[in-house]
């Protein structure tokens, strides 16, 4: 059982949701981001999702893709971001996922890619742009490399795809929309699309959605919704952007796992500006 299975079958015991929190590496800088993240996890974030930037960011929105290209102009580059991984896993056990895209992957060739993921520490790897049609090799080294491959899908992906998606999922299946939190209408829609996937698929394989998560209370609500893991991703890098310390990160951080334990009183919190 891999680092994140782990952790989630742990939490998941214990009634509590996985807060999982993507930082674009090297924003704004390497060293400055270095901070953001140890601040990220000293707030209490369950899986640190390492962006890798790239030129051609076409799944990202905005503000990831500003992000990235704030990270490109200070010179982060995949092995710096392997060392970054290493340090941060000598101080912490959480489990630490790189997202990128398929071209950096290819460049360095996708068993070294991998090789040296493990080496550094990596838990896992999300490719956004590989479908799992055309993932047979990079499965196959990935199992070799004990990385877990997380794949994506979205509520308008057909039954048949999804079933063949999880099937080739280790850690937690990462459900991703164009619609933000309030428009998903969370109690209803949320509930109801993952009462479908959870037919679909193996009953021991958490499900994690990001769909514009930016405040405490629409971490609780997808949780009840039954999302066993929450993805927080846009508001990160908004608030690096315009200029939160590591400390008001952390801060926030804190707000947000504090809403991933829906069994426990929890005050109810309003939305905040980012």
């Amino acid at each position: 059982m891999s680092r994140i299975q782990e952790l989630c079958k742990e939490l998941n015991a214990r009634g509590e949701g996985v807060l999982i929190g993507h930082l674009m590496a090297g924003d704004p800088d390497l060293v400055k981001g270095s901070e953001y993240a140890r601040a990220l996890i000293a707030g209490g974030l369950d899986v640190l999702e390492l962006g890798i930037p790239f030129s051609d960011p076409m799944a990202d929105g905005p503000t990831l893709q500003a992000a990235g290209t704030r990270a490109l102009k200070a010179g982060t580059t995949p092995t710096a971001i392997f060392e970054l991984v290493k340090g941060l896993r000598r101080e912490a056990p959480i489990p630490i996922v790189l997202m990128t895209y398929y071209n950096p992957v290819l460049s360095i060739g996708e068993e070294t890619f991998l090789k040296r993921s493990l080496e550094a520490g990596v838990d896992g790897v999300i490719v956004s742009d590989l479908p799992v049609e055309e993932a047979a090799s990079f499965i196959t080294h990935a199992r070799r490399h004990r990385i877990d491959t997380i794949f994506l899908a979205t509520p308008e992906t057909p039954d048949e795809r999804l079933k063949t998606i999880a099937s080739e999922t280790i850690g937690f299946l990462y459900i991703i929309s164009r619609k933000t939190a309030d428009q998903m209408s969370v109690n209803a829609s949320l509930e109801t699309l993952i009462r479908r996937i959870r037919a679909l698929v193996l009953p021991e394989l958490p499900i994690a959605v990001g769909f514009g998560i930016s405040h405490p209370a629409q971490v609780g609500a997808a949780i009840r919704a039954g999302a066993q893991g929450v993805i927080v991703e846009s508001v990160l890098a908004e608030r690096i952007a315009t200029g939160s310390s590591p400390e008001q990160l952390r801060e926030f951080v804190q707000a947000l796992k504090a809403d991933t334990r829906p069994t426990l009183t929890v005050p109810a919190h309003a939305p905040q500006s980012s």
